[in-house]
């Protein structure tokens, strides 16, 4: 999953093809859903305070929406201050842990190994509502259109390889090819495309927002297979999410509303109107190659909420499913608590509730 810490903005490389296949996600009667949940009063601090979110990486359009609130006052409304701050070499989840941090930005496949861990962390919102990843090869070299068409190929690796096999393999045997027919490298976080261009690996794990745009904004090719086209093989699960501490949920609460429901009014602009919340973003990080952010935040307009009641929305099968998974794999021992990893009661209006 090519800089899955590294590059977090979402990576996976399609054609236009796949681009195109899919879909844009609206209510039953083709209007657009209310990514606030109908809400139109949002929460406050109860006194001034002061908060630092860590990203997990550098900034990018998952992030659009922090910047959004921080640049619209959204953030001045809910008697914030916010500080926004780039990642050290510890993982996110442990500098929320630790308090020097109130808010993160993570992954469920983080926070589940987290929390079976012990720690005491909480997703309060789902960023992205779906896993927009999938295995990707130069289409040219490695043709691929469905994932038995994986096997015999040589995988690059993020260091993972008891969940990235894991996936890998479940696809196979889902699509009639035996288990353990693709060979795995770890290649750790780095740009795996000359990689692939030098014939050194044939796949790779990537997510499109991101890296899978900037590529097909340099005319490279690729083929796919989407994991949100096998979500009844493989579990879907969140990518990224908003992290706090128990800590924040049980001594702030009024703190946690306010963050979250002001960064929901921020990744709803960004819904609503992709083309300047990506400017807001360009401004925030200028070295960041703007038509790069303007791809992105136009694709992701419709992939930020998709089909949940409202941005931010998670689901219990959804934890419970990735949960299971690890366990079914052996990559855990037990599950988590899947109902206490996660909770909807900070986010704005009633949707799902």
């Amino acid at each position: 999953m090519l800089n899955k810490r590294g590059l977090s903005g979402g990576l996976v490389v399609a054609l236009a093809a796949i681009l195109l296949s899919i879909p844009a996600y609206a209510q039953d009667d083709g209007e657009p859903r209310d990514p606030l949940g109908g809400a139109t009063e949002f929460a406050q601090a109860g006194e001034r305070t002061g908060v630092t979110l860590i990203l997990d990486w550098t900034p990018n359009t998952n992030h659009t929406g922090f910047f959004v609130a921080q640049a619209l006052g959204f953030y001045d409304d809910a008697n914030l201050d916010v500080s926004i701050q780039e990642p050290t070499d510890l993982l996110v989840e442990a500098v929320v842990i630790s308090g020097a941090a109130e808010f993160g930005v993570s992954y469920q496949e983080f926070t589940t190994y987290a929390l079976a861990d012990g720690s005491p962390i909480v997703s309060v919102a789902a960023i992205i509502q779906h896993n927009t990843s999938g295995f990707v090869t130069l289409a040219a070299d490695d043709p691929i259109s469905r994932p038995a068409d994986m096997s015999g190929l040589t995988y690059g690796g993020f260091g993972q390889p008891d969940m990235e096999n894991a996936v890998l393999n479940r696809l196979l045997v889902c699509d009639g090819a035996e288990p353990d027919t693709v060979e795995y490298i770890d290649i750790g976080y780095v740009d795996a495309i000359p990689l692939m261009e030098q014939d050194r690996i044939d796949l790779v794990w990537m997510f499109y927002a991101w890296s899978g745009i900037d590529a097909e904004l340099r005319g490279v090719e690729f083929d796919s297979v989407m994991l949100m086209d096998y979500t009844g093989c493989v579990p879907d699960y969140y990518t990224p999410i908003l992290i706090t501490s128990q800590a924040m949920i049980d001594d702030q609460p009024d703190v946690v509303a306010a963050f979250v429901q002001a960064t929901a009014r921020g990744f709803a602009y960004a819904i609503q109107n992709p083309a300047e919340a990506g400017q807001i973003l360009s401004e925030a990080a200028p070295e960041v190659d703007a038509d790069l952010i303007q791809a992105s935040a136009a694709w992701l307009a419709d992939q930020y909420q998709a089909d949940a009641p409202r941005w931010g929305e998670q689901s219990l099968d959804i934890w419970q499913g990735y949960s299971d998974f690890l366990v079914e794999n052996g990559i855990l021992a037990e599950g988590i608590d899947a109902e206490a990893a996660f909770t909807n009661q900070f986010l704005p209006g009633t949707a799902g509730e």
